[in-house]
């Protein structure tokens, strides 16, 4: 019995590698791109701005689509040109002068190569989520860090909260120092667990993605923390209210951390779920009856 579940799950894995192959084999039809020392910082910008560029547009829409309104988190409130362009300008800024030559010096260091199979399904799976989870935890250490020193919250997190009422391209406006050590947890957690290649470019995509929607201001019915099951997620409304009142929800993604060091408080409903008489449904995301309640706890 045990034999034949052991040649089973040996099917199961081998399928899995077998589904991600002819992906695989495409990419690696890229590899003198892959290989680039420009790549790691190409890829990174376009895909901040990829993901970043449909919540600007929704702010550009947002003055003529009233029904936007049932999904921002702050309906008053539109980033301005004032705001977007510096957020813009210090990404790009960060990632040429800085990002880039830290980049160049490992690619010349470790040159990549790329083996020829790709990662089975499951381990692709399985590493991503370590990976998140690793991150998750080494962001609220040091997220908890810099609010309770007041020295590293000045000098190298102050610059992250400028912006009260967070938006997609807020989401890397911060200090480098900031954006140096997340990319050191990134680096050091796809080191540990010996990831693939492919795994590597998935768990950065999936990252950047989560990253920008908690800044982007909209709660939407397919949001992911409406996804995640049992409020494991926090989402964009748990993290933009550490963004209003900053003794809470230190964790970038997940709960669980804030759960059990006293730190977590909840989002309130959004409007058109909460069922109040003081909360119209087309008047924005946050029950504001709640908010004020949540405020004074």
């Amino acid at each position: 019995m045990s034999c034949h579940n052991g040649s089973e799950l040996q099917v199961f894995s081998s399928s899995g590698q077998l589904f991600l192959q002819p992906f695989w084999d495409r990419v690696k039809t890229w590899e003198a791109l892959t290989r680039s020392p420009f790549f790691p910082v190409v890829f990174s910008i376009t895909t901040y701005m990829g993901f970043c560029l449909p919540f600007v547009v929704l702010d550009v829409l947002y003055p003529w689509v009233p029904a936007l309104r049932r999904y921002k988190i702050h309906p008053e409130f539109l980033p301005s040109a004032l705001q977007l362009l510096p957020c813009l300008g210090q990404t790009l800024y960060q990632h040429v002068v800085f990002v880039f030559p830290v980049t160049l010096l490992h690619w010349a260091r470790t040159p990549a190569l790329l083996p020829p199979e790709a990662p089975e399904l499951l381990e692709l799976v399985r590493h991503v989520v370590f990976c998140l989870l690793l991150f998750d935890t080494e962001v609220f250490v040091w997220h908890v860090l810099h609010h309770k020193v007041p020295w590293l919250y000045r000098t190298f997190h102050k610059v992250h909260h400028q912006n009260s009422s967070s938006f997609a391209l807020a989401t890397q406006y911060m200090s480098i120092w900031e954006l140096f050590s997340l990319g050191f947890f990134d680096i050091v957690n796809v080191t540990l667990l010996e990831c693939h290649p492919l795994t590597i470019l998935t768990f950065h995509v999936v990252n950047i993605w989560l990253s920008v929607e908690d800044h982007s201001g909209y709660d939407f019915p397919w949001s992911t923390h409406r996804l995640v099951p049992f409020g494991w997620y926090g989402g964009v409304a748990h993290h933009d209210l550490h963004h209003s009142q900053f003794n809470c929800n230190f964790a970038p993604y997940f709960t669980h951390w804030d759960k059990i060091l006293g730190t977590l408080r909840l989002a309130p409903l959004p409007a058109r779920l909460c069922g109040c008489d003081r909360c119209p449904s087309d008047q924005g995301l946050r029950c504001i009856l709640h908010l004020n309640q949540e405020k004074n706890t």
